[in-house]
Order: structure tokens, then sequence, then C-alpha cells
């Protein structure tokens, strides 16, 4: 069984999820793009996995979207995306608030129909380390 942590930007919430990921999205959905503030959300999944809170689990909230299924786990002090269980017991991860390293590649990109016009052809964009002076 593998061990992943992970954190909010601040720190405040810890967390470790024991057990191995099912999928990894990309998606495009509108709900994901409004609540990324990007192009898509980066979603890890697993129906076995088990999510423990090593600190900071009262600075979770959750906000599920009225008449959907979309829900959105996040750090109440600085806002980033956090794992949170939905429904049947499926845990969502979101890739990027792990901090330890993965080497699983996406799965897919799904609800492609909802892709930003300005999230087409990104690879021929020039591509700096750092911020371009």
């Amino acid at each position: 069984m593998t061990d992943y942590f992970g954190s909010c930007l601040c720190g405040t919430a810890k967390f470790e999820v024991q057990g191995e990921f099912d999928s990894f999205y990309l998606c495009h959905c509108q709900h994901c793009q409004k609540d990324t503030g990007s192009a898509h959300a980066a979603n890890l999944f697993s129906q076995s996995a088990r999510l423990t809170w090593l600190a900071g689990a009262d600075s979770v909230t959750t906000f599920t979207l009225p008449g959907t299924r979309h829900r959105k786990s996040f750090c109440k002090f600085c806002g980033s995306a956090l794992p949170g269980t939905h429904s049947a017991g499926l845990l969502v991860i979101p890739a990027g608030c792990l901090d330890t390293e993965f080497s699983m590649l996406p799965t897919a990109h799904i609800f492609t129909s909802s892709k930003a016009c300005w999230d087409r052809e990104l690879g021929v964009l020039p591509e700096f380390e750092g911020l371009p002076d």
C-alpha cells in the first residue's frame, strides 16, 4: 500500500492518503473551470484509498453546487483545493495539493465539450522555467 501526503497552501490542513489511485482525470467542465479559475481541474480518484487528516481538519469546508453532483473541499483560510469524499465513498484528491510525488499520468480529458476556447494548442507556446523577464 502506498502512502501519499499533502497539504493546503498555508499549511494549516495536512493529510495522508493510504492506497492507490484508480484514475486521474483532467476535467474541463464549466463547474471545474469556475472553482479552479483555470482551464480544468486535475483530480485523482479512488474507491479504496483512505484519507486521514493529520492537522487542520476543522479548517476544511465543502461546497456542493445545488442541483448538481459537483462538490469541492477546500481550506477556509487559504482557499486551496483539498481532498473530499463524494457519492458512494469515492475519494477525490486534487493532484496539485499532494506533496508526495506520484508517477500516474492522467487517464483522460473529460467534459471536453466545455473546454475553454483559449485552452487549445497550448503546446506551441514558449516555456520558461520561472517568471519571464
